[in-house]
């Protein structure tokens, strides 16, 4: 079970930091993601990290700007989002699995309900 928060509406150019809670203690064996889907288009990979979270792994439109970390105590995983821009309105999913394969895929065992951000120009 995944519950993302801390998305809303922002200017471009600003930080934004979302968060996705687990509630299983077997939290720390699963690779987590980042997707979001933007009006009229499909839903797309934003950012995995690993179940270890040493490593990690981006979109290229984000890398350097979002960065993804996890507590593997508080079962959280975290988006932070910076140098926001209009094209990064979306609604983001939080999503997980055992396998880094399937990751940066629909594939992924489970998935939050989404948090929109919304990045005003």
């Amino acid at each position: 079970h995944l519950v993302e928060s801390g998305g809303g509406l922002v200017q471009a150019g600003d930080s934004l930091r979302l968060s996705c809670a687990a509630s299983a203690p077997t939290f720390t064996d699963y690779n987590m993601a980042w997707f979001r889907q933007s009006p009229g288009k499909e839903r797309e990979f934003v950012a995995a990290i690993d179940w270890s979270g040493t490593g990690d792994y981006y979109e290229a439109s984000v890398k350097g700007r979002f960065f993804i970390s996890r507590d593997n105590v508080n079962y959280m995983v975290y988006l932070q989002m910076n140098n926001v821009q209009p094209e990064d309105t979306a609604i983001y999913y939080c999503a997980g699995d055992l396998n880094w394969g399937r990751i940066t895929t629909e594939l992924n065992e489970y998935w939050g309900q989404g948090t929109q951000v919304t990045v005003s120009s």
